[in-house]
């Protein structure tokens, strides 16, 4: 008996997974690379150009900008929610644990959307901005380049209840981090490539104290050159580079980091510590190559998440807040 609701347990999940699956290849079925081809032809130049300008003067903004699309697609799928202001009728994403005093580059995206609306009123949503900016941020600081898909429609509402629910923890094991990503439709391969975004930027103490005082599995030396700046107990502390090799260029150094115990994260290093992600952490850490063509490919999926399209969204004339 036991072993019959196992199997029907199993059975559910499967079926779950390839429901969800099947939403999120039709939604992505509805974008087309080509989408403002002919309403706004400078879109993407529009975009692009405002983000080398923005990374030239800052070169952590191109790793806020990538993770502002990131923490977008696993929050309501990828309609630009994390952009909205507060309002009377429902409260942000902006204050949610996972965000508040860490996403950056709300300036820019409003630069961009500002660009646009003067060259397009009405036209080119803040999701697809959002889109753009992050392939543009991660090409701008060396990294591979892909085609985005566009189309998406921007939300009319944001969640504060699921940013602190559904973006993962720096604390998060790997198998949290395996279901986080299998719930949005994202493989174990997906998982392990966008993970390589920590190839740039940087994390606060908060979010990586306990690594370096509690952590076994971290480079000693490592450790220590942390914890000066980074007190055992009480606030504050300085922010560290999560790629302590190459912290403002976008490569494959994140996983030799990983490789030699040298993670900033707790969620970090478990992708690599016994588990059944060691292989390709190895494969990536050794082929440059391979790590950019599975992360283009897996930035092209999460870009598909939830996307709204046609009359199921809007496109705000402001990031910021609805129409």
């Amino acid at each position: 008996m036991a072993a019959r609701s196992s199997h029907r347990s199993r059975h559910s999940m499967l079926s779950l997974f390839v429901a969800l699956a099947t939403v999120v290849a039709a939604a992505r079925a509805q974008l087309s690379p080509t989408f403002y081809a002919s309403s706004c032809p400078a879109a993407l130049v529009t975009i692009k150009t405002a983000v080398r300008a923005a990374v030239l003067l800052d070169r952590r903004t191109g790793a806020s900008l990538l993770r502002l699309h990131f923490h977008d697609c696993f929050v309501q799928g990828c309609d630009a929610s994390v952009l909205l202001d507060d309002t009377g009728n429902f409260t942000g994403e902006k204050g949610a644990g996972p965000n508040a005093g860490s996403l950056r580059g709300f300036g820019v995206i409003d630069t961009i959307k500002a660009l646009l609306e003067a060259l397009c009123p009405r036209t080119v949503s803040c999701a697809d901005i959002l889109a753009v900016a992050a392939r543009d941020s991660v090409v701008a600081l060396g990294g591979p380049s892909w085609t985005v898909q566009l189309g998406r429609m921007d939300s009319t509402t944001a969640s504060l209840s699921t940013a602190n629910t559904d973006l993962p923890s720096p604390a998060s094991s790997l198998s949290t981090l395996l279901a986080a990503f299998a719930r949005k439709g994202l493989s174990s391969t997906d998982m392990v490539a966008l993970s390589g975004a920590h190839t740039m930027g940087q994390a606060q103490c908060q979010n990586y104290r306990g690594r370096i005082y509690s952590d076994t599995d971290i480079d000693a030396g490592f450790a220590a050159s942390l914890r000066a700046g980074c007190p055992a107990a009480g606030g504050g502390g300085a922010n560290a580079p999560l790629d302590v090799s190459t912290p403002n260029a976008f490569d494959n150094a994140y996983y030799g980091n990983l490789v030699a115990q040298r993670g900033l994260l707790h969620s970090d290093q478990e992708l690599f510590n016994g588990g059944s992600t060691d292989s390709l952490v190895r494969s990536y850490a050794a082929s440059p190559s391979q790590f950019s063509s599975d992360f283009a490919a897996a930035m092209v999926r999460m870009g598909g998440i939830g996307v709204l399209t046609g009359s199921s969204g809007q496109v705000r004339r402001n990031c910021r807040r609805v129409n």
